[in-house]
């Protein structure tokens, strides 16, 4: 059956750079933002639990690692379907990329169950682990049993809507992010405070947003007039396709464990140096700086489509021009963030506890770990354009240095020196190191586009980079 013409996303090889960025990044941006809203309601309510608030959000900060391994399954899949959908339709190859959308959904189920049977029986002894206390253990459990519980759901979800996005729908996709969180900070002061579910309704309220957004979507992706849309039979695992997307996806993966694996030393570091309290320090100076983070990567998910359809239908050119205008905003976006870290920290900090010593620790650790946030843009930009290319070497490598090869084993060892400041010290110098590898690669990347000209074969530029 012959698609609808508005059905494939032509423009995407045609308008101007700066009007299709700004078509599919301001929506991604809305929703990363978001999404990082979610959490940070999330966040606000909980830290503000009568009596337990400092506590409880030590406890979710705890939570932190658990929820970025199982975000990086997800990604696992999610990721690098998104980056062979947005390729496909750049080569018209409208079949292949609904076989992808079958594979979405067969793997994510199965992984998220997976996950979800592993990891419940053994949930306390994971939660202590990862820097929980006997006073910081229930609230984190209590968080931790709910999401694990609807996990499959949240796979199914972000994957879905990672996939309507590249399929040449963002404004849709941004919407369904957007009802999640409107519908959470509505519902979250329901079940924590009227219901008094304290942390575990927060937990419920996440959940059963991101249920009535995935319904949504599996009514969209049912439409067969989308460019992108569920095969027949709808559960299909193709096994050399889900090699290819995991194998694209594997960078953004691997940069998930290595934050779960960061999180884990981090609150390790800082329980033994500082305390519960500067876990929940930690916690909320995360937040804050993931607001940043986000909406850089909404920039990311606004060129990753653009850079994915351009390089496959062989006009490098483009794919030059969309990288540069997004890393021109994405410095911008950074700098502010390092604005509000060094000369206003007390007022950021403020908005999640009120408790003096909490406050005190937050702003301390805020100002040091985003010294020199200023530049982490590019290095965020440049990981993830290669990524876009399906350059999978290269952007395991800029995804894993940063957190892996720089900063872990520095955390281990400021803090001989330094103590807790240690810990907070070892991000600013991880992100400049990291930084100086980016800029190595995409020089290196870029030398190798200026030999090639537009419609030309791309297989020896990407067996010279990759």
């Amino acid at each position: 059956m012959a698609l609808k013409r508005s059905a494939a996303p032509t423009e995407l090889g045609t308008l101007k750079i700066s009007t299709l960025l700004r078509m599919y990044a301001v929506p991604g941006i809305i929703a990363m933002t978001a999404s990082s809203l979610y959490n940070v309601i999330d966040s606000i309510y909980i830290g503000h639990i009568e009596g337990v608030g400092s506590y409880a959000i030590s406890g979710l900060a705890v939570t932190f690692p658990l929820m970025n391994l199982a975000a990086a399954l997800g990604t696992l899949v999610g990721v690098g379907a998104m980056t062979m959908i947005s390729v496909m339709l750049g080569q018209r190859n409208y079949e292949n990329a609904n076989k992808v959308l079958g594979n979405v959904l067969s793997l994510n189920t199965i992984i998220g169950v997976i996950f979800t049977f592993l990891t419940i029986p053994f949930l306390d002894k994971i939660l202590y682990f990862f820097g929980a206390s006997e006073n910081t253990l229930p609230f984190a459990r209590d968080y931790m049993l709910i999401i694990l519980l609807g996990n499959v759901f949240s796979h199914l979800y972000f994957g879905f809507n990672g996939i309507i996005r590249a399929g040449g729908d963002p404004k849709t996709a941004m919407g369904l992010t957007l009802f999640t969180v409107v519908s959470n900070a509505i519902l979250d002061p329901i079940f924590i405070f009227v219901l008094k579910l304290g942390i575990q309704g927060a937990a419920i309220a996440t959940i059963l947003c991101q249920l009535m957004a995935l319904v949504y979507s599996f009514r969209f992706l049912a439409d067969k007039n989308k460019a992108v849309h569920f095969p027949r039979p709808l559960f299909q695992l193709d096994w050399r396709v889900a090699k290819q997307s995991m194998a694209i996806g594997l960078g953004p993966f691997l940069m998930n464990v290595a934050s779960c694996i960061v999180a884990l030393f981090i609150n390790q570091q800082l329980r033994k140096y500082g305390g519960d309290l500067a876990i929940g320090a930690y916690g909320i100076v995360n937040r804050i700086t993931m607001m940043a983070a986000m909406i850089v990567m909404g920039l990311n998910q606004g060129m990753q489509p653009i850079a994915g359809y351009n390089y496959g239908a062989r006009q490098y050119s483009r794919v030059k021009e969309v990288f540069k205008l997004t890393v021109m905003w994405a410095l911008l976006i950074t700098t502010i963030c390092w604005v509000v870290s060094v000369f206003f920290p007390r007022a950021a900090v403020s908005i999640f506890t009120s408790d003096p010593t909490l406050i005190d620790l937050s702003v301390h650790g805020l100002r040091v770990m985003n010294c020199v946030f200023c530049v982490v843009g590019f290095g965020m930009i440049t990981s993830n354009f290669f990524q876009c290319l399906g350059m999978v070497k290269i952007s395991i490598f800029l995804s894993l240095s940063r957190q892996l090869i720089f900063l872990v084993p520095m955390v281990y060892l400021l803090p001989l020196w330094l103590q807790e400041t240690g810990v907070w010290i070892s991000f600013p110098i991880s992100d400049l190191m990291s930084v100086v590898f980016s800029a190595f690669f995409i020089i290196r990347l870029f030398r190798k586009f200026n030999k090639i000209s537009d419609g030309d074969d791309s297989s020896s530029l990407g067996g010279a980079i990759s």
